[in-house]
């Protein structure tokens, strides 16, 4: 365990200058982007431009953190969060630090977006949210902490990306990190174990946070307090049975609550799922089979009617910045 002065030496100044013992790589911080229970997160300026540098004085959580992005470099085309440029350690007079340093995502956060452009980008950006949570589900993790603080807007065009990995945990495993809101063991909808259905709560939460951005107190917790909270916001009741699923725990995959909201935003009738649901708390199964078969019929639909509503919002943007 570090002791209290090493912990102290955390907390960077602005000009304070950051030197790799391996690699010699130097860092000039600007200033502090954000902290947590496992370090701080800087802006910083290296020799190729601006960088965003994490220390910590638990050596440990920096390798944890370090291995899930590398984990997400392996992954072709992916936006799941920042690539990963530097690791090193910083020595100081009482001893060293361990940090590493990555892509800088420069963009407001989810909400503050959403406040500025308006709510009719919500689905847009769920939507690829979805699909990079797909693609990290299937790598074999999970993000955990996953909240509009830690999903940032760039572009043009407007995209969304992950940031703050240290909540990213291996499925199977108990959630790293979390924070009360998102949490379905908080509001008593079921366990901290890392498993898809876990972020999937997290999105719905999301997309509640999108109608109520101050946040709601928790009162009578479960499924009958944010059921009330969704019947009093008609953005919300468009997608009531999507938001019941994820809430309870329904959906065995990203990829089909994706399919879901596509449907329901283009108002087509569903084929009904003859599914057998063992508890409220456990996700629907589906066959590897019957799930492909899904994904074919519903493949060219789900490209033309995102495409749609991408470019009619790409459109607005460039509007609004002539």
């Amino acid at each position: 365990m570090m002791n209290h002065s090493l912990k102290s030496q955390c907390k960077a100044s602005p000009g304070t200058v950051i030197q790799g013992k391996w690699h010699h790589h130097r860092y000039t911080i600007i200033k502090e982007l954000g902290k947590g229970a496992n370090g701080i997160v800087y802006l910083a300026q290296s020799l190729n431009g601006l960088v965003a540098l994490k220390m910590s004085d638990n050596s440990m959580s920096i390798t944890s953190e370090v291995n899930v992005l590398k984990s997400f470099a392996k992954v072709q085309g992916s936006t799941l969060g920042p690539c990963l440029l530097d690791v090193d350690d910083w020595e100081i007079r009482i001893g060293k630090i361990s940090y590493y340093v990555m892509e800088y995502i420069e963009g407001p956060d989810l909400l503050t977006y959403i406040n500025k452009k308006g709510p009719e980008w919500t689905n847009v950006f769920v939507l690829q949210l979805l699909s990079d949570l797909e693609q990290l589900h299937q790598n074999g993790w999970v993000f955990g902490d996953l909240k509009p603080e830690n999903l940032i807007i760039t572009g043009p065009p407007p995209s969304i990306r992950c940031i703050d990995v240290g909540g990213t945990t291996l499925q199977g495993r108990a959630i790293k990190e979390f924070t009360e809101f998102f949490d379905r063991g908080y509001w008593g909808l079921g366990s901290r174990k890392a498993e898809a259905s876990y972020d999937l709560f997290s999105v719905a939460m999301i997309m509640l946070n999108t109608a109520y951005p101050n946040r709601f107190n928790k009162t009578t917790g479960g499924m009958s307090q944010l059921k009330s909270m969704i019947h009093q916001k008609k953005e919300l009741k468009r997608i009531e049975d999507i938001l019941i699923k994820a809430l309870q725990g329904d959906y065995a995959s990203a990829s089909q609550m994706r399919l879901d909201m596509l449907h329901a935003l283009n108002h087509v009738p569903k084929r009904p799922q003859v599914t057998t649901r063992k508890s409220t708390h456990q996700p629907v199964t589906v066959s590897r089979g019957k799930y492909s078969k899904q994904k074919k019929q519903g493949g060219m639909l789900e490209t033309i009617i995102i495409a749609s509503v991408i470019c009619i919002f790409y459109i607005f943007y460039i509007y609004d910045h002539l």
